[in-house]
This record gives C-alpha cells, sequence and structure tokens, in this order.
C-alpha cells in the first residue's frame, strides 16, 4: 500500500505545474451554470494525454463530461466541478477542484491496475444553484460506483460535510404598468408585491426552526422611477436540515410570495431552477481513511467554530451521496477572515496556498481511492 501511495503522490508531483496552469487558467476565466464550455473542454484534456476515455458532452449535456481509465473492480468517481459564481467569478474556488480531482484521477491511474481500480472522473456543471449533479443522476451518472469524491476549497480544513437541503426558485410578478403620478390608481405595482413577501418572510423566520435557512435577491423590479413596475423577478433559497424537512416548511415560505401577490393584486409564479439538493450521507469509513490521509500530508483540522461553517453549505452532491459512498471533505486556503463567496476569496483561489491545498487535496484523494481499492489488484486478480 505504502509503494501504491508513494508512486500516485509522485504522480501529482509530475503533474503539478499543469494542474496549477489549468486552475489558474479556470480561475481567470469563469463561467456560470450551464455556461461552462469552456472548461469543460480544458479539464479533460490532462485526462485525454494520459490515456482516459472521454465522452463529451455526456449525457446529453453539453457542458458535463466523463473520463475513465483501467478495469479494476472498484469504481472510485471523482467529481470535477468548475461553474463560477454570477459576479463573483470563482469565490467558491470550483477551480481547484476541477484540478483537484484531475490531479487524484492521474494519480490514481498510475496505479490503477496493482490497486484495483477503475478511475472515472465527472465533469459536474452548474453546482451553484442549477443541480448539474442531479441531472446526471437522473439520466445514470455514477450507478454502480463504489466511492464518490471531491474536496472543496474553505477557509479552514474540515473532514465531514453537513449540508443543507435546499430548494432553488425563480420568483416573478405580473402587474400593470402606469404613470407614477398622472395615473397611480390604475397600475399594479410588482416590485410592491415583493416588499410584502419580504417583510412577511423577516416575520415568518421567528416560528421557523433555528436549523432552516431563507434568503434571495430581487433580480428586477422596474425600470423608471416614474412607472409603476408591472413585472418584478428574483431568485430564492429554502434551507433545511433534510429534504424531510424542507418538504415541511417550504409551503410555509411560499405562502409569503403567495401573500404579495394578494395584497397587490399580482399574479404569481413559482418556478423551481432545479430538483431540491439532498442533505449529505457521509461513508464513514472512506472519511476515515481521508483524514489519516490528509494528516499525513501535514493538514490540520480546525475545530468547530464560524471558520469550520463552510461544511454546511448545500451542494448537489449531497444528492450524490444519497445513492453511492461518498465524502465531500474541504480543505483551507488560509483565507480568513475571507469566506466563500467573498471577492476576497476569489482572490485566495490563485497563489501559494491554494496551489499547495489543490495538490494536498489530489493526493489525499488519491490516497483515499487506493485505501478504497481491491487490496490483491485487478491484475493480481485476472493472474487467479
Amino acid at each position: 500500500m505504502g509503494t501504491l501511495k508513494e508512486a500516485a503522490r509522485s504522480e501529482v508531483d509530475r503533474h503539478a505545474a499543469k494542474l496549477i496552469a489549468l486552475s489558474e487558467r479556470l480561475h481567470a476565466d469563469p463561467e456560470t451554470a450551464w455556461e461552462e464550455h469552456r472548461a469543460a473542454a480544458a479539464v479533460p484534456q490532462l485526462l485525454e494525454h494520459a490515456g482516459f476515455d472521454i465522452t463529451s458532452p455526456y449525457l446529453g449535456l453539453d457542458t458535463a463530461f466523463y473520463a475513465r481509465f483501467g478495469s479494476g473492480p472498484v469504481r472510485i468517481a471523482l467529481c470535477a466541478e468548475y461553474d463560477a459564481l454570477p459576479g463573483l467569478g470563482h469565490a467558491c474556488g470550483h477551480n481547484l477542484i476541477a484540478a483537484s480531482s484531475v490531479g487524484a484521477a492521474l494519480a490514481l491511474a498510475a496505479v490503477a491496475d496493482d490497486a484495483g481500480l477503475t478511475v472515472e472522473v465527472y465533469g459536474t456543471p452548474a453546482e451553484e444553484g442549477g443541480g448539474g449533479k442531479i441531472e446526471m443522476l437522473e439520466r445514470g451518472a455514477f450507478t454502480g460506483a463504489d466511492l464518490a469524491m471531491m474536496v472543496h476549497p474553505a477557509p479552514v480544513d474540515v473532514a465531514e460535510a453537513r449540508p443543507f437541503a435546499v430548494s432553488h426558485s425563480r420568483i416573478s410578478y405580473t402587474g400593470k404598468s402606469a404613470h407614477a403620478a398622472a395615473y397611480p390608481e390604475t397600475g399594479i405595482n410588482a416590485a410592491d408585491a415583493f416588499t410584502i413577501a419580504q417583510v412577511a418572510i423577516g416575520l415568518l423566520r421567528q416560528q421557523l426552526p433555528a436549523s432552516v435557512r431563507v434568503h434571495g435577491v430581487v433580480t428586477h423590479a422596474g425600470d423608471a422611477p416614474n412607472a409603476i413596475p408591472e413585472r418584478s423577478s428574483g431568485r430564492w433559497y429554502v434551507r433545511a436540515e433534510t429534504l424531510a424537512e424542507l418538504t415541511e416548511l417550504e409551503p410555509r415560505v411560499m405562502r409569503a410570495f403567495e401573500a404579495g401577490a394578494h395584497a397587490t393584486g399580482c399574479e404569481l409564479e413559482i418556478e423551481p431552477e432545479s430538483r431540491p439538493y439532498a442533505e449529505f450521507r457521509t461513508d464513514e469509513k472512506a472519511l476515515g481513511h481521508y483524514r489519516l490521509n490528509a494528516l499525513a500530508l501535514g493538514r490540520e483540522f480546525a475545530p468547530s467554530g464560524q471558520a469550520a461553517r463552510m461544511n454546511r453549505a448545500s451542494t448537489d452532491m449531497g444528492n450524490v451521496s444519497q445513492v453511492v459512498p461518498a465524502i465531500h471533505p474541504y480543505i483551507g486556503i488560509g483565507s480568513l477572515p475571507a469566506t466563500n463567496h467573498q471577492h476576497e476569496f476569489a482572490a485566495f483561489c490563485v497563489g501559494a496556498q491554494a496551489q499547495q491545498a489543490l495538490l494536498d487535496g489530489a493526493v489525499a484523494l488519491a490516497w483515499t481511492g487506493i485505501d478504497r481499492g481491491a487490496p490483491s489488484g485487478s491484475a493480481a486478480l485476472r493472474r487467479a
């Protein structure tokens, strides 16, 4: 096992410059959910050069891909996210996720035969609200995988993911325009509908469990101050500890939007952006391997506290974890006081500390895959 891990680490070291270049290329050219065309083309290139079989596009999704190497009995799936945030670029570090998963895949490919592995990389678009992995699951991705993994940047290292379940909705009100001074009584104000809904949500929060989060943005609420807005729109998230709790509580939040429509006379449309994201189900054995491997690389896991709270962020990897064994550890990039989804955090997703996290993440994932592999290796199985 030790020899296999040494070989895997050497492979990451051999490709380090190219992995860092890939991460920095993605960081400099952010693309948002379902628009990651350049990223989806760039990420599998190193894998293709290493002999992986590439399927792109994948499962009818233009910005998804699938890469496969080896024929061992244990299938290790690595998830490569590469979408960015609107207006914030790679402020969640998906450039590092993609490069770490590619690095881990290259390392595992080098030992796949002896470790008894089939190495798979899934290029997963639209994690930031689009539910790309859910679409892929419904079309057959991840079926039969023995372990699915990825490592996510955060201010500090945290081993266990404990994400909230979450729903994503587009909210639209339609009213009637009118001159705001001359004929205000003939208008129906769609912007006011959102104001009423947000006040109702604010009051509702007192009666919601502490685990529930409700937040969103108004993306459009009129065009001219002298015209009553006839249309308004926004994007809203509701989070809860589990899908079951979300199903129970989300209708109460939706009634707040209905209140805005009733009070103003607007028409309301609520459109899901994706299927709800599930809570995460951690494979404890694999997480134990990852924890030991990360410690062996000199990583230090942070105690619980504000800096470690990124592990509560929602992810469509939760849906994957409901179907196959999975882990989703967080790796620190030394960004404090900057935290995820801030411009300052995006700046930390390149540079020396980000590079070290990228390479450590790749090695820790690869070593965890080796720990999960068939002890005798596929070559030994074939000789038998």
